[in-house]
């Protein structure tokens, strides 16, 4: 019996490191060597809170998602893919037979088994097993690294699918950490190049400018909407996207849209009722859309970081070793102000 290493959440705020059987593939599913692994704002909540949402960790878990690595095995009936291959994967397994996979909208399945959602464990272990036909290989010219950032990129472009965005509009963008960088780069390659972002924390907007921001706005130091209605000559943005996950952001919504223009609700509030405008929503006629994660999109990403259209791996801040994840998702924690992507390295 092969064994492995996996980083075990026990309970909230602790993870131990484990000595797991080695998963062996299913006729369908390949065998990857994990690489690389980001830590997402769901990883670092279930950390600290033991729970998202409806979502609650009941028994230890393994935490991680955002997943690159080497197929190590291949299953019978895998065709495509072969041992050496670089992979990303999507880390949400559907049903592929309700309504919504057999519509082509399989990230609304009501049975979707996703990494890192209890009662499933994720990828921060040394190998995983997943389905072929969700394990993505990538180029030659990207790196496994890329390749585990690839699923918030795909958030990324699904909000800017949701909000029918195109060439030559103006964009808001609410929140620059991960979500909202990603957002912000869909956006651009797609040909809104207009994009203003807007967040509270200085490190944050640098690298929001850096990433390619036609402008930044610290809403700690100025009226937000004010400065937004500045820039867009009074007229508000075409596409709103709400992605902080704030209360606070998503009532400015309203106010930051043009009329006949789009809002997009991205990030998850963590109090989801609170006051809003609609009298504005509905004297602009404006439209209001949401995201939840995305689907069909992981080659539309893949191809947008291997053309060189988007330098994902701009967007980490921080690595940490496999051995010091429990230090990773403390510091995560700790420096939020600092942390725009947190991505633990496999292979050191």
């Amino acid at each position: 019996m092969e064994m492995m290493k996996a980083a075990v959440m026990t309970e909230v705020k602790k993870i131990e490191m484990q000595q797991r059987e080695k998963p062996q593939p299913k006729a369908d599913e390949v065998q990857v060597k994990v690489e690389y692994v980001g830590v997402c704002g769901s990883d670092v909540h279930y950390f600290e809170f033991g729970r998202v949402g409806n979502f609650v960790v009941e028994k230890p878990i393994v935490l991680g998602h955002e997943c690159g690595g080497t197929i190590t095995a291949v299953g019978s009936d895998v065709k495509k893919l072969k041992v050496g291959d670089h992979v990303a994967l999507e880390p949400g397994v559907p049903c592929g037979k309700c309504e919504f996979c057999l519509s082509g909208r399989y990230n609304l399945c009501p049975d979707v088994r996703f990494m890192a959602t209890p009662p499933y464990d994720g990828a921060f272990q040394e190998y995983v097993v997943h389905p072929e036909a969700l394990s993505f290989k990538l180029p030659d010219n990207m790196s496994t690294m890329a390749g585990a950032l690839i699923e918030p990129l795909s958030v990324g472009f699904h909000a800017a699918k949701q909000s029918g965005a195109a060439v030559g509009q103006s964009a808001v963008v609410l929140g620059a950490g991960c979500i909202g960088l990603v957002t912000m780069m869909a956006l651009r390659s797609m040909g809104v190049k207009k994009v203003i972002v807007v967040d509270l924390l200085p490190k944050r907007l640098e690298k929001a400018k850096e990433l390619g921001a036609a402008a930044v706005v610290n809403s700690g130091e100025t009226d937000a909407v004010k400065a937004v209605m500045d820039l867009t000559d009074g007229a508000g943005a075409d596409l709103v996207f709400e992605t902080a996950g704030s209360p606070v952001t998503s009532m400015m919504t309203s106010y930051l849209v043009k009329r006949g223009g789009t809002i997009t609700l991205v990030g998850m509030t963590p109090k989801p009722e609170f006051n809003y405008n609609f009298g504005n929503i509905m004297d602009k006629e404006a439209t209001i859309k949401s995201v939840f994660r995305y689907c069909n999109l992981y080659p539309t990403a893949i191809n947008a970081v291997a053309s060189g259209d988007i330098p994902i791996e701009k967007i980490v801040s921080d690595t940490f070793s496999f051995d010091e994840v429990q230090k990773a998702m403390q510091y995560n924690i700790d420096n939020k102000a600092d942390v725009t992507k947190i991505v633990l390295d496999f292979t050191k």
